[in-house]
């Protein structure tokens, strides 16, 4: 229950600043200095693309840091249980973690393409 409770209060957190920031991303550039359309649109297009790249961004990082965590936990697991074949976990853990590296750093770029574009 306390895992579920701190993973709802991050959720709450995360989603609470995203709101707080939005305004700063919807200011366009031919926005007036108080940061809101001449039409009273509260997020552009630039803003919306810019809040979702980010957002997104973030989320694949996170998933990304999550799974080479867990791997890297799981590895010092089984070293611990059997010590005799530790160099076997570790090639296994780190190409694994290269793996999923790989994957996020791909996801983030795709991301940031989407952004520019």
């Amino acid at each position: 229950m306390n895992k579920r409770f701190s993973k709802v209060a991050l959720t709450l957190i995360v989603a609470g600043l995203c709101l707080m920031v939005s305004p700063a991303f919807a200011a366009d550039a031919a926005a007036p200095e108080g940061g809101v359309a001449e039409s009273g649109t509260f997020l552009t297009t630039a803003g919306a693309k810019a809040l979702g790249g980010s957002i997104g961004a973030g989320l694949v990082i996170m998933g990304g840091a999550a799974g080479i965590g867990r791997i890297g936990g799981s590895a010092v697991e089984s070293i611990a249980r059997q010590p005799e074949v530790a160099a076997q976990i570790n090639t296994a853990m780190i190409i694994t973690a290269a793996l999923i590296e790989g994957a996020t750093l791909f996801a983030v770029v795709v991301t940031l393409v989407a952004v520019a574009f």
